[in-house]
């Protein structure tokens, strides 16, 4: 049966720019319209007329699963391929399965139109039989990559502003490199970091 009329159609194609959940809006008109054919669900739809109110966060996917029969190898083998395949972080966590097994939830973490592509990896290169997705929003700050000049000479660093904050943080490669150069800890390096900003 037809679920969508040509007006509708023609509506969605007008004003419609992505889809997905109803931001927080605030609302000053809502429509209801009844169809009279008889479906499994009700025949039914509704609008929102209104202004967004508050900031839309942005989205990211959360895809996991469930392994209990892979090597530590394999596992870290997969996380490799989805970080260079560009998913956004990859981790691990122990858990346990039924009868007792000792096992590993396996999650990456991706951008919107990055999850088909990541949960085929996560499917083709561990054992699991399903990917579960679920749509996360989250809270960001703003990040610049910024070279801070130190004492210990210069230091690739990441920014991080808003909601109040405003930190830099070493690049671990190059903290490490001049540590190592010049018999120095890791903190001694990222405080230099620090100190070098605030001149």
């Amino acid at each position: 049966g037809e679920l969508c009329t040509p007006t509708g159609a023609a509506l969605l194609k007008r004003f419609v720019t992505k889809f997905g959940p109803m931001p927080p809006l605030r609302a000053e008109a809502i429509g209801y319209g009844m169809g009279t054919k008889q479906f499994g669900a009700a025949n039914c739809v509704r609008a929102f007329l209104g202004q967004a109110d508050g900031e839309v966060l942005p989205q990211i996917v959360q895809l996991s699963c469930n392994l209990d029969d892979m090597t530590g190898e394999a596992v870290g083998f997969c996380t490799r391929i989805l970080l260079e395949a560009g998913a956004l972080d990859v981790f691990t966590a122990p858990i346990q399965m039924k009868k007792d097994r000792p096992a590993v939830l396996l999650t990456c973490l991706c951008r919107t139109g990055q999850a088909d592509e990541m949960a085929g990896l996560l499917l083709r290169h561990t054992t699991t039989l399903g990917v579960r997705r679920t749509l996360c929003e989250r809270y960001v700050l703003e990040r610049e990559a910024v070279t801070v000049e130190t004492e210990y000479g210069p230091v690739r660093a990441k920014r991080a502003r808003g909601w109040g904050i405003d930190r830099i943080k070493a690049e671990y490669d190059d903290a490490a490199r001049i540590a190592r150069e010049q018999g120095l800890t890791l903190d001694q390096v990222r405080r230099a970091v620090e100190r070098a900003e605030k001149r």
